[in-house]
């Protein structure tokens, strides 16, 4: 793993689904817990204004369901739980990033190996 890494925004829209999923998966949580579990797991800082209308669509599909909670001392947050057609997507979305993953680290990893061509050798 590379630490630190600040990833292509456009590789997190592609994968960030699947893995907010994933941490629902563990069990009901809330937003900024998520945001920092992904953090942790090295995926990088994820901005709420990514986060948030992400959560919404997952619940609009029916995959996340929503419930507010009462804080301890503080404000009630609003928790992120995983419905059975939400696990179901999972599973479909890992596997499916699973072999999309295959596939583009063979061509990444093919082409690493092979000298540069010049211009005129492509045509």
């Amino acid at each position: 793993m590379i630490d630190d890494a600040e990833w292509p925004s456009e590789w997190l829209r592609g994968v960030l689904a699947v893995c907010v999923l994933r941490v629902l998966a563990d069990g009901p949580t809330y937003g900024y817990a998520i945001a920092a579990t992904l953090a942790d797991r090295g995926l990088g800082p994820v901005k709420g204004g990514t986060l948030y209308p992400l959560l919404k669509r997952l619940e609009d599909a029916g995959w996340v369901v929503t419930e507010w909670r009462a804080g301890d001392g503080g404000p009630g947050r609003k928790y992120y739980a995983m419905t059975d057609a939400g696990h179901d997507e999972l599973r479909r979305s890992a596997a499916l990033w699973d072999a999309f993953a295959t596939v583009t680290s063979t061509i990444v990893a093919d082409g690493a190996s092979r000298p540069s061509r010049t211009e005129e050798e492509l045509v």
